[in-house]
C-alpha cells in the first residue's frame, strides 16, 4: 500500500468536529484509509479483468465498494 499524506487526514477529523488532532490520530486515519483504498482497488482490478478490460473504470470501482459492503 502506497503512503498517504497525514495533513489531509488532520483537516478531516477537524472539519468533522475534532478541535485538536494528534499526529497519531491522524496517521491511523490515514492508514486505515489506506488500507481500505488497497482493498476497493484490488476488487475492482478483479471485475474489471472479468469484463475483459485492462482498465479499471468508475463501475468497479463502485462494485467494489458494495461487494466489500463500505456502502
Amino acid at each position: 500500500m502506497a503512503k498517504l499524506p497525514v495533513a489531509p487526514f488532520e483537516k478531516i477529523i477537524k472539519d468533522n468536529g475534532g478541535k485538536r488532532v494528534s499526529f497519531s490520530a491522524a496517521e491511523a486515519l490515514s492508514e486505515i484509509t489506506g488500507d481500505i483504498a488497497s482493498q476497493i482497488a484490488k476488487s475492482a482490478a478483479i471485475f474489471a479483468e472479468h469484463a475483459e478490460r485492462k482498465t479499471v473504470v468508475r463501475k468497479d470501482i463502485e462494485l467494489a465498494r458494495k461487494h466489500l459492503r463500505l456502502e
